[in-house]
């Protein structure tokens, strides 16, 4: 199994020690590198004063991340697509891939908050979700063109490239017929600089939830990202994303093929220590993103929400949280070993108030204690 961070930096109330958030998030990546962790994952969310989400581009951030380490690989996830320009995100990308050796892994999503896209691109309005989906497989198809091929064009609802009627004509650039058309003189394909390291281009990964996103993503054979049901809500997500991958293949894909989990961690000595360390925080995480969500994906299939019921940890810590001893996270993760066939687990440590020392403290004990004992 391969282990990774989803690195999603917090801290309410840190906004102007942003520099101290770099620099701690710098010792994590370090750490986790000489550690031996698979991955690290950046995200993007934009306009977050209220300090829960504070990296706005996760390929900037990896370039950081890239110069301070050797071998991890570095995440997006997720680059928000739809609040791209599509050549800008797909250049920016390679020059990563380039700058890091070829360590990235490239996350995509549509996009959640209103107050991000509304100022960022309007016709990502997640309001008007049909018009979303459409901005987002457009800007994936051309992403990947442009990543994987020497010479590429496009045409489509919201974009086309190159734009026409543009002539080229240079003596340091012979024309030809794979780039132009030769009758009118003008561009017909183009090309980013530089190309990817990576061949033929580097892996893709969506965060994935709903059916139709977890079957967008199959029949596209692009690696998916879960995190929040529980295991037995997720065994039926994973499945359809199998059933569906190999349909898309045309040979037998394994459960959890193409696939990762986002899981919360702490680890501690103790199950009260954990409890005592993080529950604040993580249900800071949770407050945040379920005022959106509601607890609907927090349940079990053909469980009902029960009337009165809130957010605890009581109500999350059986579900899906991997907050406890070094002995109880290892036990919950071989129940998604055997039950889900799972390959990548990303830990999700960063969680707001919780102090750098305090997750540099549970990163140690997962990478001592608990990560041995999944690698051959």
């Amino acid at each position: 199994m391969k282990f990774g961070i989803f690195a999603n930096l917090a801290g309410p109330g840190r906004e102007q020690e942003f520099a101290k958030v770099i620099e701690e998030a710098r010792e994590q990546a370090v750490y986790c590198d000489q550690a031996g962790f698979d991955s690290i994952w950046y995200t993007e969310h934009h306009f977050g004063h209220e300090g829960y989400e504070l990296i706005p581009n996760p390929i900037l951030m990896g370039a950081d991340i890239a110069a301070h380490t050797k071998n991890i690989r570095i995440g997006q996830a997720a680059n928000i697509i739809t609040f791209w320009h599509p050549l800008r995100l797909a250049e920016d990308i390679a020059l990563l891939d380039q700058l890091s050796g070829g360590r990235v892994d490239v996350g995509i999503g549509r996009g959640l908050y209103g107050r991000e896209a509304m100022n960022l691109n309007q016709l990502a309005d997640p309001r008007d979700q049909e018009k979303n989906r459409a901005l987002f497989e457009e800007t994936y198809e051309i992403v990947k063109k442009a990543l994987s091929q020497r010479f590429f064009s496009h045409q489509g609802e919201f974009y086309q490239f190159p734009a026409p009627g543009l002539k080229w004509n240079h003596p340091l650039s012979p024309q030809t017929d794979e780039y132009i058309d030769m009758e009118k003189g003008e561009i017909k394909k183009m090309s980013i600089m530089p190309p990817p390291l990576q061949k033929p281009h580097p892996p893709l990964w969506q965060v994935i939830d709903t059916p139709r996103s977890i079957k967008w993503a199959a029949e596209h054979q692009v690696n998916g990202i879960f995190w929040m049901p529980t295991v037995k809500e997720l065994k039926i997500r994973f499945e359809l994303y199998r059933e569906s991958l190999s349909q898309a293949k045309g040979t037998e894909a394994e459960l959890g093929e193409g696939l990762a989990l986002v899981r919360d961690c702490y680890v501690a000595e103790t199950m009260e220590e954990a409890r005592r360390d993080a529950e604040a925080a993580v249900l800071h995480t949770y407050r945040w993103i379920c005022h959106w969500r509601g607890l609907g994906n927090l349940l079990d299939p053909g469980e009902e929400l029960k009337p009165g019921t809130e957010l605890s940890y009581d109500f999350l810590h059986p579900r899906n949280l991997l907050f406890g001893t070094p002995d109880y996270v290892a036990e919950k993760i071989q129940e998604l070993k055997e039950e889900l066939n799972l390959k990548h687990l990303l830990l999700w440590t960063n969680h707001g108030s919780l102090s750098h020392e305090k997750i540099m403290r549970s990163t140690k004990l997962f990478a001592e204690e608990v990560m041995p004992r999944f690698q051959s």
